[in-house]
Parts: C-alpha cells; sequence; structure tokens
C-alpha cells in the first residue's frame, strides 16, 4: 500500500471521530466520567453566554444585580449573539460553535506542526486530540476553552511566521490584538503570554541562527533587533486595544461587573506559606485527569529532553533543538503557564486542562518525531515512545466512541420537565432563581435568575434585596439547601418543595429540586437574628437537607 493511501486512510480516521464530536449536541456531558465534579456542566454555558442569550429572548443583555460576566469576557457571548440570529437560541447551537472552534484548533495544530516536521507528526497530533475522550467532553461544552485555544494557536501560527514576513513589524500589531481577544475570552490568558513571547523570539532567532557564515553576523544581529521591535509592536497594540475596551467598560458603568468576575474567581488560600507548593502539586498532579497514558508520556519526554539538552548535549543535539524550538517551547510555556494559573487560583478544575491537554498532545507528537530521527538508542526510544501513544489511541478511541454512541439525555429533559411544571402551575411571575438558572434558559427560554453570584451594590446588597426586586415565583436547587440561601430568601418568602427532577450522576448534585416561592403577607420582611432563618420555618414544606 502507498504512502499516499495510507496517509488518506489516516486523514478518514480523523475524520470521523472529528465528526463525532458534532453529534447529539442536546446530549448530557458524559455520565459516569473521571470529571463528573466539574460544574461547568450545570452553570457555565448558561453563565458565560448569558449576555446573548438574554438580549435575544428578552431584549437586554444586562440584569442589574444579577451575574453579568460579559464586561469581563465579551467576546464568547458576542460569538454567540451574532450566531443565535441564524439559529435562534439553543443550546445546540451553543455547543456547535464550541464544536466549530474545535475543528479550527484541529487545523491550526495542523498548520503549526506541518512545517516543522513530516506530514504523519501534525496527523499524530490530530490524532490524538479527537480520540481523546476528555477532550471530546469538554470540547462539546458552549466553554470558552474552546475559543481560548484557538486564539492561542492563531497567535502562534502567526508568530513562528514573522521572521518570514515582509512587514514582520506591521504583522505583529495582529499578535497584540490577538492576544486582546484572547484577555476578552478569559483574564487567564494573561498566564499564556509567556508562550506568545517565547515563539516569537525563538523564531527569530532560529531564523539567525539559519543564515550563511558569510553574513551569519550581520543578519543575527538584524533579526534580534527585529524581533525585538515585533515584541514591542505587539505589546503597545495589546496595551492600547486592551486599554480602549477597559476605558469603554469604566465608561460605561461596568467596572464593578469586572471586578466582581475576578473576586468570585478568587479562592481562599491556605495561611501556610509553603501553600504554593501545595498548590502547585495539586494542579501538576491534576493533570493526570486529561489522560492516564499521554499525560505521563508528555512529562517523561519532556523531562528526557531536557536531560539530553543539560547531560549529553556533547553526544546529541536533540534535546537541545527540541527545546529552543519555537512551536515546542511554547507548548510547553502554554501547558506550563496554565498550571501555574491553576496553582495562583489554588482551585483545579477539569475544564481548565481542555488548554493543558491540546498542548501536551502536541508536545508528544513532536517529542516522538524528534526521537525516531535519531540513531541508535534514541530511536528505539522513539518507537517505544510511538508504540505508547498508539495504545493510547486504542484505549482513548474506545472510550471516545463509546461516549458518543451512548447519549444520555438527563439534564434537558429535567430543564424542560421543571419548565412545563412551571407553565402548568402558575405561581405569581413566572420566574425562576437557580445556580443553574441561566444553564435552563438556554434549554428553555425561562427567564431567571442567579442565587449563587450577586455583585453586592448599594442597590442590590444581598440576595434577598434581589429577590424583593424581582419577585420570583420559582427557585430551584441540586440535591440540598445552602444555609446562606435559605436565610436570604426567607427574608422575603415562605418555601414549598413542589417537583424533583433527577439529571446527571454526581451523587451530590444529580436531583433538581423545585420550590414555590410564596411571598410572606403584607409585604413583611423577616430580620435576621443569629441563624433563626437558616433552617425549616413554620410555613415551609422542605423535604431535602438544609447543609
Amino acid at each position: 500500500m502507498s504512502k499516499r493511501w495510507i496517509y488518506a486512510m489516516w486523514v478518514v480516521f480523523i475524520g470521523i471521530f472529528a465528526v463525532m464530536y458534532a453529534l447529539n449536541l442536546a446530549a448530557d456531558f458524559p455520565n459516569h466520567t473521571p470529571w463528573h465534579i466539574d460544574w461547568a456542566k450545570y452553570t457555565d454555558e448558561g453563565w458565560y453566554g448569558n449576555a446573548a442569550i438574554r438580549a435575544h429572548l428578552f431584549g437586554h443583555w444586562y440584569v442589574p444585580g444579577d451575574f453579568n460576566p460579559a464586561p469581563a469576557v465579551p467576546l464568547w457571548p458576542f460569538l454567540e449573539w451574532i450566531l443565535f440570529f441564524f439559529t435562534g437560541v439553543t443550546v445546540e447551537a451553543a455547543r456547535g460553535l464550541a464544536v466549530a472552534l474545535f475543528f479550527a484548533n484541529l487545523v491550526l495544530s495542523y498548520t503549526l506542526l506541518r512545517p516543522r516536521g513530516p506530514k504523519w507528526m501534525a496527523l499524530l497530533a490530530l490524532t490524538l486530540m479527537v480520540t481523546s475522550p476528555f477532550l471530546y467532553c469538554f470540547s462539546r461544552l458552549a466553554i470558552l476553552e474552546p475559543l481560548l485555544t484557538t486564539l492561542l494557536l492563531l497567535a502562534l501560527n502567526l508568530t513562528i511566521r514573522l521572521p518570514r514576513m515582509r512587514r514582520p513589524v506591521a504583522m505583529s500589531v495582529v499578535v497584540g490584538v490577538l492576544f486582546t481577544l484572547m484577555m476578552l475570552t478569559k483574564t487567564t490568558a494573561i498566564f499564556l503570554a509567556p508562550a506568545i513571547g517565547w515563539a516569537l523570539f525563538a523564531a527569530f532567532w532560529d531564523r539567525g541562527e539559519a543564515s550563511s557564515d558569510t553574513s551569519r553576523s550581520s543578519l543575527r544581529s538584524w533579526f534580534h533587533q527585529c524581533a525585538l521591535r515585533c515584541a514591542a509592536a505587539a505589546t503597545v497594540a495589546f496595551a492600547a486595544t486592551f486599554g480602549v475596551w477597559m476605558a469603554l467598560v469604566a465608561a460605561l458603568g461596568y467596572l464593578g461587573d469586572y471586578r466582581y468576575l475576578l473576586f468570585v474567581n478568587n479562592y481562599v488560600k491556605p495561611r501556610e506559606f509553603y501553600w504554593p507548593l501545595l498548590s502547585f502539586w495539586w494542579s501538576f498532579h491534576a493533570t493526570i485527569w486529561v489522560d492516564h497514558i499521554l499525560i505521563p508520556l508528555a512529562a517523561a519526554l519532556m523531562a528526557a529532553s531536557l536531560v539530553a539538552a543539560t547531560v549529553f548535549s556533547e553526544r546529541t543535539r536533540w534535546g537541545t533543538d527540541l527545546l529552543i524550538d519555537p512551536v515546542f517551547g511554547a507548548c510547553i510555556l502554554a501547558a506550563g503557564g496554565y498550571i501555574v494559573f491553576m496553582t495562583y487560583q489554588n482551585h483545579p478544575q477539569p475544564r481548565y486542562f481542555a488548554v493543558v491537554a491540546v498542548f501536551c498532545f502536541l508536545i508528544v507528537a513532536m517529542a516522538t518525531e524528534a526521537l525516531v530521527l535519531q540513531a541508535g538508542l534514541l530511536r528505539w526510544l522513539g518507537w517505544g515512545a510511538a508504540a505508547v501513544t498508539a495504545i493510547a489511541v486504542a484505549v482513548n478511541g474506545a472510550q471516545t466512541l463509546s461516549f458518543a454512541t451512548h447519549p444520555e439525555y438527563t439534564f434537558v429533559t429535567a430543564a424542560r420537565q421543571l419548565t412545563s411544571y412551571i407553565d402548568q402551575h402558575p405561581n405569581g411571575n413566572r420566574l425562576l432563581v437557580s445556580i443553574s438558572g441561566d444553564e435552563i434558559t438556554l434549554i428553555t427560554h425561562i427567564q431567571t435568575l442567579c442565587d449563587d453570584f450577586s455583585m453586592r451594590t448599594k442597590r442590590f446588597p444581598d440576595l434577598g434585596t434581589k429577590l424583593a426586586v424581582y419577585k420570583p415565583g420559582w427557585w430551584a436547587t441540586w440535591n440540598d439547601i445552602d444555609p446562606g440561601t435559605l436565610e436570604d430568601i426567607h427574608t422575603h418568602y415562605s418555601l414549598e418543595q413542589v417537583a424533583e427532577f433527577r439529571a446527571f450522576d454526581d451523587p451530590e448534585r444529580n436531583v433538581l429540586v423545585l420550590f414555590k416561592l410564596h411571598p410572606l403577607p403584607d409585604a413583611q420582611v423577616r430580620l435576621i437574628n443569629g441563624n433563626n432563618l437558616q433552617q425549616p420555618l413554620p410555613d415551609d414544606k422542605i423535604l431535602i437537607p438544609i447543609e
């Protein structure tokens, strides 16, 4: 069989798995996975797209006193807002956008690797991506990580080509604008800046070293000066465009919402002075969430390249050449940068590793190819790494195929049943309060408020005041009741538990419980005295735990 046919069959294999990502988009995040604890499947799709959802369904994108992340992360809801003009507001459309970005990530990964090695290296990276059950789960959610990965891959593709462009300084402005778009996708993009910086300087260094001996000194100097000018142009472009956005946010009065997003993601740090070490280990060790085979392999290959570059540099240059490669170094810094972010936050979540996974898979492909090209023992190590990746592809492909061929629809069913119950049993205002409210709105279009995040202002100092202003008729929670939330609700309402709807597999969050909210007579307000409102009251009907 000719090489052309082998490559053609390989591309078809990749295409088949890629298409599976786009099927059954209304289905649950796969149940019974190691990542069932991630809250994104309950909340994030609605939260970070709520500006687009509200604008199309209710004619306004902003709800005072509620969770409004769009001023801080506007790019994703803007793209959804455009999409919904053509598709209407549906969860399938929102997830379809995320899958389209995953397809873009496949193309951009190929264009990033193909100029640096044989075709099989790039196809290997794509194979690891499409067969990954981890990426299958998180790339089908309408969350921010797929878009952030797309923009970073775009920036890297452009950056490594700057030395070959006629006007590299002018094109560096585009790199700066892309980084602004990354920051407007997710503020954690700041931790990815070193990856772009490395790609820029390493690309110019590599170009300078490749010049002829007769002109090497002058060309090397020119390339290095050009690298500095390009870096300056990209930095100025980012500072100018991001500064304009921040000035606009401040001028329009949304700076509080920007700060609130940072506040709710600022988790409590331990008091011990050595907490960063503990947090780093937690974040680093959690990379195993991505893949039990490929992540250890990526770590082993990075360690091997470092040892080869420092200890055996006189015998072989494969480690040195790999580490100074603009793309390989950028992949390490991208994955490492996001691990540093999780270390700083002290709260790693599975979805965060969707960024790490892509660049670890690129690392595996590049390092395996570099070893295979060597002689002797190194080549055998390369083929050993290739064999391990083949095992991973088989195991992961079988799991991904199982996910794709056994869709479940428990959450969309629960959301529709809940909304149907509300419509069949009117209770004042058809407004639902829930931590998963925006997610339910995306599915059924019922108007909702969030009970977990409420930016405190003079007008809305707490959740109780927000409820008093908007006067919802319904509240939904998962499995149990938070005492603080109950306290806020009790200031103006009594609760009547009326229905339960099962969804998902997390034993702590697998029952969506619906309550009617009954306003207190004569608009009276209960006063908080200790924990007097954190327990069931005589007018309540509460059958689930309060904890």
